[in-house]
């Protein structure tokens, strides 16, 4: 008799902890999809905040979200793309590779009916993305380019690091910074290398630069990542004082040698606003809206020694 009384407590308690398992699960909200953030590197620190904020700001609106790492190879890129299109992703976070190499992949994006928002970095096409949000290098630069005649004068040599010649920023940089440092003939550009928006590859180009052309009196470079590089490079050189370096991005490592002095300037490009922003728009076109701009252009600010107390963290304190 007891033991069948023991018997019949013991499923009830079962059956209780079941009622309250399944009361719990229901309780937790279901995801409302998958984002897909699909980043061009993340061997860059600049890459990952967008990337892990654009991923957060997705969790936070209700969706799964998931990083892809394209190590800036189209052929990877592309094989993400193949992957999130069959995994049934609602729309896609994109930081392209190559601003003509990555419209494929949008398009095929596109075509299953998967909405692309770019982040940072561009494509070649009006109408593939959905929408685009670009920091504005071009105008950015051209503060840069002032802050550099300012800084460094009228008259010099000096190199400049280039990001990856595929890339449309690189371009945009470079145009803006030599459309101001052009107008002065005294300052003379004696080196210009792809460092590949890399650490890495722009401490390498640096220290062949200094070989060929030891006198140079500044450096121009299209990202941080280079920049911090190429700073390395004259630490080993003895030349860290004598050359004024000028980065991009405004990565946290160089907002703080900017802090000590040990960098010139950078820009600000604001990588958490995009990040949350282009969330934010997928979030409104899963739930039917449908006009967004094409490219939003996203204000760059000058970060210099006079001003540089003002930021951090990727932005604005």
């Amino acid at each position: 008799m007891k033991t069948n009384l023991i018997k019949y407590m013991l499923a009830g308690v079962a059956m209780l902890a079941a009622m309250l398992f399944t009361q719990t699960v229901s309780a937790q909200p279901a995801a409302k999809g998958k984002i897909a953030v699909v980043v061009s590197t993340l061997n860059n620190p600049w890459f990952v905040v967008l990337g892990e904020t654009a991923k957060a700001r997705a969790i936070e609106l209700g969706y799964e979200a998931t990083i892809f790492d394209s190590q800036n190879d189209t052929a990877k890129e592309a094989a993400h793309f193949e992957n999130l299109i069959a995994g049934g992703y609602k729309a896609v976070l994109f930081n392209p590779t190559d601003a003509n190499g990555s419209i494929a992949n949008v398009q095929k994006a596109k075509a299953a009916g998967i909405p692309v928002f770019c982040i940072d970095r561009e494509i070649n096409s009006t109408n593939a993305a959905t929408a685009q949000m670009l920091s504005d290098s071009y105008s950015g630069c051209v503060k840069l380019g002032q802050y550099f005649v300012k800084t460094v004068g009228k008259d010099g040599e000096y190199a400049e690091l280039l990001g990856i010649v595929g890339d449309n920023n690189t371009w945009n940089r470079s145009k803006g910074f030599h459309s101001v440092v052009d107008r002065y003939p005294g300052l003379k550009m004696v080196a210009q290398q792809s460092g590949e928006f890399d650490r890495a590859k722009g401490l390498e180009v640096m220290e062949s630069i200094l070989q060929a052309h030891p006198n140079i009196k500044a450096v121009f470079c299209g990202n941080d990542a280079m920049a911090l590089g190429a700073y390395q490079a004259l630490v080993t050189a003895g030349k860290a004082e004598a050359v004024k370096v000028f980065g991009f991005d405004g990565a946290d490592d160089a907002v703080k040698l900017i802090a000590e002095g040990k960098m010139a300037a950078t820009g600000m490009q604001f990588p958490k606003t995009m990040a949350r922003q282009s969330a934010e728009y997928a979030d409104a076109y899963i739930n039917g809206k449908r006009d967004f701009p094409q490219k939003i252009p996203v204000p760059v600010e000058l970060v210099t020694k006079e001003n540089v107390g003002k930021y951090g963290d990727y932005g604005k304190k």
